[in-house]
């Protein structure tokens, strides 16, 4: 009984309305992914077969790869391939494109893994620190770093990295995060530490900002000034009362900072010639391999879209006001 009240619950609906809701947004992300790769200046037959290729071979090409198709025929057999998990070849070496792309996704994953697991946790315990110290110098010096390297892009981060830790200052870290093709980064853990490194400074300066404000704000409401009163504990006063209330908000921006990385690693991949999805995505780009380019940019799409559905549900869960009955008719 309480697993049916459960399922036919408003918390149960308003999750299912963002499921939803995520998957509408896939499936105008999948209209928008092909018809962009179908405006991509040039010919994808001349492309792959070169400009000295003779018009019978460009147009045995064109037949095979369904180029002379009505647009709308040519986006139905593409779902109809991702539907069946059939992604095609590459237009430019004819492997398929689950071995070629298969590698990135494991060596993006394991960057974007390793810059979750270090970069959160240290910019959400910074945040509270700067909170703790609220007014103080500390909390002053915290702020103006931060504000400089939310100004600063990714790559100017990265190019600024490389110069001091791997060409001009020291020479204590490889420039490059290149590994052979289909290896994983693994092999070399080094190449991850300027990568990884970049991506922390980017990333932590908002959850640091959102952690604080959150953190001040809790820290300075009436029921907090109460348990003060009552003499409980500081680290009890901290992490029992006042980050579950703070946490809510922050968990947005940690799923946002995610969807951030799925897409803004492109240009970090592509600077340190890491060998993930990002940098796959401009080579193929330059080769204009389309079915390549389809299958990358619908993935990080994707989860950027996933991780935005997991932040709302995770955010109506831990929040209490959300959970209540007279807040589903304003949802």
């Amino acid at each position: 009984m309480r697993a049916s009240a459960l399922l036919h619950s408003p918390l149960a609906a308003l999750i299912g309305r963002r499921l939803a809701l995520g998957l509408l947004t896939i499936f105008l992300v999948t209209v928008l992914v092909f018809v962009a790769t179908e405006v991509l200046p040039g010919d994808a037959a001349r492309a792959v077969l070169g400009r000295g290729a003779n018009a019978t071979r460009l147009a045995a090409l064109r037949e095979e790869l369904h180029l002379n198709a009505p647009v709308t025929v040519r986006y139905a057999r593409w779902l109809e391939d991702l539907a069946t998990a059939r992604l095609g070849h590459s237009l430019v070496n004819g492997r398929p494109v689950s071995v070629l792309i298969g590698p990135r996704v494991v060596n993006s994953s394991i960057l974007l893994a390793v810059t979750g697991l270090i970069g959160i946790p240290l910019a959400i315990l910074a945040g509270i620190a700067a909170a703790l110290w609220h007014g103080r110098r500390a909390d002053r010096y915290l702020s103006i770093v931060t504000l400089a390297l939310a100004g600063l892009p990714e790559f100017v981060v990265g190019i600024g990295l490389i110069a001091v830790f791997a060409t001009l200052v020291f020479h204590w870290l490889p420039p490059v995060s290149m590994v052979a093709p289909g290896a994983s980064v693994l092999t070399k853990p080094e190449i991850l530490v300027l990568p990884v490194t970049t991506l922390v400074l980017v990333i932590f300066p908002y959850l640091f900002r959102m952690t604080r404000a959150t953190m001040i704000g809790v820290l300075q409401s009436e029921y907090m000034e109460m348990a003060v009163l009552k003499g409980l504990p500081r680290w009890r006063l901290v992490f029992v009362h006042a980050l579950p209330n703070a946490i809510p908000p922050t968990i947005q921006v940690v799923a946002l900072t995610f969807a951030y990385l799925a897409g803004g690693t492109v240009m970090i991949e592509y600077l340190f010639g890491y060998a993930g999805l990002g940098q796959g995505l401009m080579e193929a780009i330059k080769a204009r391999d389309i079915p390549i380019i389809q299958v990358i940019v619908l993935l990080l799409a994707t989860v950027y879209v996933l991780l935005n559905v997991a932040a709302d549900v995770v955010t109506i869960l831990t929040t209490p006001r959300l959970r209540g009955g007279r807040t589903w008719q304003a949802m």
